[in-house]
């Protein structure tokens, strides 16, 4: 048994797989999901887990280059716009319909117990060498 990191076998499994250049959309619970990507849901009850926290175990897994979130995050929630700021470098803001359209490619969405507005980052995965 792990003790360390991420232990739901599911998430874990399914970051293993990633690669250099894969996109993983980390997204609140409202958050529509098209089909197409591997879907691990976290979603307990609304606010758990926290967006902030499956973003702090996620970044403390992978290799990343940056993100992509909601240009509509800074006025309706800023709090989850000042932590993606400091926590995802470079960030990209975009209108929100587009992420919507983007999450649809993406190799594995995380979805949250978040139960704020725009609570959502499209991270790029990059490569440890």
């Amino acid at each position: 048994m792990k003790k360390t990191g991420i232990l739901n076998r599911h998430l874990s499994g399914a970051l293993a797989e990633l690669g250099h250049g894969d996109t993983v959309l980390i997204c609140d619970a409202g958050m529509p999901i098209p089909p197409g990507p591997r879907v691990v849901d976290l979603a307990f009850r609304a606010g758990v887990p926290s967006f902030a926290e499956v973003l702090d175990g996620l970044l403390a897994e992978l290799v990343t280059e940056g993100g992509t979130a909601a240009a509509e995050v800074r006025d309706s929630n800023p709090a989850t716009a000042a932590l993606l700021a400091s926590r995802v470098t470079p960030l990209t803001l975009i209108p929100h319909e587009e992420l919507k359209l983007r999450t649809a490619k993406a190799r594995l969405v995380v979805r949250t117990g978040e139960a704020t507005p725009y609570a959502n980052v499209l991270l790029r995965c990059g490569v440890f060498f």
